[in-house]
């Protein structure tokens, strides 16, 4: 169990997309819109557009303060600790993302809803600065740039790696240690 005990919004798919976009809303503008409607994202919140109903679900995830400004609570930061960790070696079986929630900076995080964070096993990307045990945070995006350190799904596996060009195609490689 977790330190959030609320209700989570994985149980209404509504619930979740409205939150996740207040998290990207949150991200652009460091604010919660005033009315709760999220004009960006032409959504307004579950449960018939009723900001009582989605009152009642929010869980802590937003508050107001004593003059009736919306603000987002501890819980509104946290992302999803996936329960698999990415092997930084030989690729390992891919399995669903249903574990914990850690809080961090929300400064650190561009696109709150595309973010997890996964623990990393081995140690084949130490050259990188990633040990064992470290926990990488990762926007999922369609796209990467070389030399990228991607999480990459090989053979229904995911490995940790960067991204490189080799003959005119896209190859995954451990990183090249310093020179010292």
């Amino acid at each position: 169990m977790t330190d959030f005990d609320s209700p989570s919004p994985e149980s209404n798919p509504r619930d979740a997309e409205y939150l996740a976009r207040l998290q990207d809303y949150y991200a652009d503008w460091k604010s919660i819109p005033p009315t709760l409607r999220c004009a960006r994202c032409s959504a307004s919140p579950p449960s018939h557009g009723s900001r009582r109903s989605w009152t009642g679900w929010q869980g802590g995830f937003i508050e107001r303060t004593p003059d009736g400004v919306w603000v987002p609570t501890r819980q509104f930061f946290a992302r999803p600790l996936a329960e698999s960790s990415v092997q930084a070696g030989m690729p390992v079986s891919v399995t669903a993302t249903s574990g914990d929630y850690l809080v961090i900076d929300e400064m650190l995080i561009d696109n709150p809803s595309t973010t997890t964070l996964i623990p990393v096993k081995g140690d084949s990307m130490i050259d990188a600065g990633i040990h064992d045990g470290d926990v990488a945070v990762v926007e999922k995006r369609l796209t990467a740039n070389l030399g990228d350190i991607v999480v990459a799904i090989v053979d229904n596996e995911f490995t940790l790696k960067t991204l490189d060009k080799e003959r005119g195609h896209f190859v995954l490689r451990r990183p090249i240690p310093p020179i010292l």
